[in-house]
């Protein structure tokens, strides 16, 4: 999103970092945070509420983006009060301190296409007032920062509005979520570290995919194009198919040709939003907005990043 920013507006760019967070995802972006060139970071924690005050009195933004949270559904199976925390109260503390200092900024909340859970096929494609049927503690951590958002706009009058993304992916996309730890092993076997056997969850969820590029070129417009506060959005790709689509995918342009695949039990979730298929009529209504990315540039991308990965960090990676 920082990179569409600086390429695509004007924007004065402020990013919102904890005292460990890692910056390499934005290490095309640190000669000019070091140059102090339209680009810059802050210091907070969406668990502590003074840090986030802090933040907002120093900047005062005319547009915030609200992505930061716990963002991985299987692991909020482990950590669901850390997952609650962060995500619902998290966001409460951002959303009250934007009422008491920035009322007029316009703010984006970005809730999830997994709110939905559960879905039956009859409610296929999934539109806006499909009703929330949650399967992991993300999802309903999801329906509680989604609620939020809603509420301070009805409440407050605030300019908020609240993106249900679906599935999206690509370069940098983190090795917890499943396509992405596919790419990773495929780029571990190339190169001869791990045996030439792929370890993978439930194959048989369908998803439809968007690649993350298009994604933040959906979030900009979201709050530059018509914007209309306390609306939510669906937005998601054009590409529906089964993660077993992907993997399959992924492994014939590998370049061992020798790969099987394997189940581990240990990445199934113990429930699982299995029929993720957006209908997005409504944004597209709204800003014209429609993916450019095909789902096989997506995928050739994302296994060339761990391709660079893999032969510079070789080190740094399990497979988990």
């Amino acid at each position: 999103l920082a990179e569409y920013l600086m390429k695509n507006t004007n924007f004065d760019i402020v990013g919102m970092i904890r005292s460990r967070s890692s910056l390499k995802n934005i290490s095309s972006l640190t000669k000019n945070i070091n140059e102090k060139k339209r680009i810059k970071l802050v210091y907070a924690d969406l668990k502590d509420g003074i840090s986030i005050i802090k933040a907002i009195k120093e900047v005062k933004p005319n547009y915030i983006f609200h992505l930061a949270a716990q963002s991985d559904p299987k692991t909020s199976f482990y950590t669901p009060l850390e997952t609650t925390e962060v995500n619902i109260q998290g966001t409460i503390r951002l959303l009250e301190a934007c009422r008491e200092h920035v009322p007029k900024s316009l703010i984006h909340v970005c809730s999830s296409s997994e709110v939905y859970g559960r879905v039956s096929k009859e409610n296929l494609p999934i539109d806006e007032n499909c009703p929330f049927h949650p399967a992991s503690p993300y999802a309903i951590s999801k329906i509680g920062t989604d609620l939020v958002g809603r509420h301070f706009a009805e409440a407050y009058n605030m300019n908020i509005m609240i993106t249900r993304m679906f599935t999206h992916t690509g370069p940098r996309r983190s090795d917890f979520f499943a396509e992405s730890s596919f790419a990773k092993q495929i780029a571990m076997i190339e190169k001869k570290i791990i045996k030439p056997t792929i370890y993978h969850g439930n194959l048989d969820s369908l998803r439809t995919i968007a690649d993350v590029r298009d994604a933040v070129r959906a979030y900009h417009l979201l709050l530059t194009k018509n914007p209309k506060k306390g609306e939510s959005y669906n937005i998601g790709g054009a590409y529906t198919c089964r993660i077993g689509d992907m993997l399959d995918y992924l492994i014939s342009i590998s370049t061992n040709k020798n790969i099987k695949k394997k189940l581990d039990r240990n990445r199934l979730r113990p429930l699982d939003a299995d029929l993720q298929i957006p209908n997005t009529t409504k944004f597209y209504n709204q800003t014209r907005w429609k993916p450019r990315y095909k789902f096989k540039q997506t995928m050739k991308d994302l296994l060339e990043y761990w391709r660079k990965e893999i032969k510079n960090n070789a080190n740094e990676y399990i497979n988990r």
